[in-house]
């Protein structure tokens, strides 16, 4: 299911919107706006929500968490847009990408343990 996160996410939706991909998530991140929309098979459709929502196609960047282990990826095809100069599916920014894992890990991140 795909959800615009606004909040941390608690593990209720966290696995809602990893569902469809077994325990991972493709993320389309705002990083202005420092929302994300999660739970799509496909980074476009994340895009498409975001856009209605009111943000700017220049501060949207792709990837995804794997809850399993708290991996995350900067791949998709949305990232080629003219930010970049459509280098890479791939975010090559150092910056975009350190906005990218503070926004998903603190809006999908686990829980720490005490």
């Amino acid at each position: 299911m795909l959800l615009i996160i606004r909040k941390k996410a608690d593990e209720g939706v966290r696995e809602i919107v990893s569902e469809d991909l077994g325990g991972y998530t493709k993320v389309v991140v705002d990083v202005r706006r420092k929302i994300l929309a999660a739970g799509s098979e496909v980074h476009a459709n994340g895009e498409r929500l975001l856009l209605e929502d009111g943000s700017d196609r220049s501060d949207l960047w792709g990837g995804g968490i794997d809850f399993a282990t708290g991996d995350i990826d900067f791949e998709s095809m949305i990232n080629g847009h003219a930010k970049q100069a459509k280098k890479s599916c791939e975010v090559l920014d150092k910056k975009i990408r350190r906005q990218m894992k503070t926004i998903i890990n603190n809006l999908l991140g686990k829980k720490k343990p005490l």
